[in-house]
């Protein structure tokens, strides 16, 4: 009977330590996600705040040289 529990207790933690190996990388893949969703946000914004500035900076020059003329 004793040799029954413990074939059981080490089939029983062989499972758990697989199971626990399985999800080893899940963490890895979610922050790499996370890295690649916030890289695309900087860029976009980047991207916002280039036009905006070039907007910007074209009305400036339009009103300084009306303002010149």
């Amino acid at each position: 009977m004793t040799t029954l529990i413990w074939i059981t207790a080490g089939l029983r933690a062989h499972w758990h330590t697989r199971a626990l190996r399985s999800d080893r990388g899940e963490g890895v893949i979610s922050a790499a996600i996370v890295v690649l969703i916030m890289a695309l946000l900087g860029a976009a914004m980047w991207v916002a705040f280039n036009q905006i500035w070039t907007n910007t900076e074209t009305k400036t020059e339009q009103n300084v040289s009306q303002i010149g003329s």
